[in-house]
């Protein structure tokens, strides 16, 4: 196994799923508990996860934690760690350092909940990036979005990503915030980011609303 922590989030509010299925009169349910296969979002992500070369596998619950909890008794890996942020109001940030506190290893490969179409294989790609990379603990490898390779900007950037937890404990304490910013500021602060490219364009697709959800389901029927 690679010494790496995967940090899988998926303590949000599900605000925006709420309202679109709210305006559609469909009955509530989390997203993460909208199915894919047969499966719920959360748990297709985290076997997505589990099925790399990790060393262990960090979910952190928060809000509606109480809903989320039990779809996770049908994932049975030893390497699976469950816990729980104290205060539920926090961004996501807070959400990440929550974990990065508690893993066991010196890498950390930071997954969405809501990103089951990344692919097993692009997910070890981001590992083996950084891990081969010239300077592992000062690298961060990353899903692309515009550019690949050596990247200049951290515009539009978010999760997966792998790096050294040091990076993070360098920076997630100073903001209480979203990822992007921060990570806009760990690239003018000459933290090197490597851009992997994307295998297909459903790896890009976060379910954060309805019409993702549907989008996604759409492309994997294609793929």
């Amino acid at each position: 196994m690679k010494p790496i922590s995967a940090i899988v989030t998926a303590a949000g509010k599900n605000r925006r799923m709420r309202q679109d299925l709210k305006a559609r009169g469909i009955p509530y349910r989390h997203k993460l508990l909208l199915e894919i296969d047969g499966e719920p979002v959360l748990t297709k992500t985290i076997r997505n996860v589990l099925d790399t070369d990790i060393s262990e596998c960090l979910v952190v619950l928060g809000h509606y934690q109480e809903e989320l909890l039990p779809v996770l008794d049908d994932v049975v890996d030893r390497r699976l760690r469950i816990i729980f942020n104290t205060d539920r109001n926090v961004e996501l940030s807070q959400t990440i350092l929550n974990a990065v506190l508690n893993v066991v290893t010196d890498y950390c490969l930071c997954v969405a909940a809501d990103q089951p179409s990344v692919t097993t294989s692009t997910l070890e790609t981001l590992v083996n990036t950084l891990l081969n990379s010239e300077e592992p603990e000062n690298t961060i490898s990353i899903l692309a979005r515009r550019a690949v390779g050596q990247l200049d900007s951290a515009k539009g950037l978010g999760m997966p990503f792998a790096c050294h937890k040091n990076i993070l404990m360098r920076f997630l304490p100073l903001d209480f915030d979203n990822l992007n910013p921060i990570l806009v500021k760990m690239i003018q602060k000459d933290v090197k980011f490597y851009g992997v490219p994307h295998q297909n364009e459903v790896e890009l697709l976060n379910i954060n609303r309805y019409d993702d959800y549907l989008k996604v389901l759409e492309l994997l029927k294609k793929e």
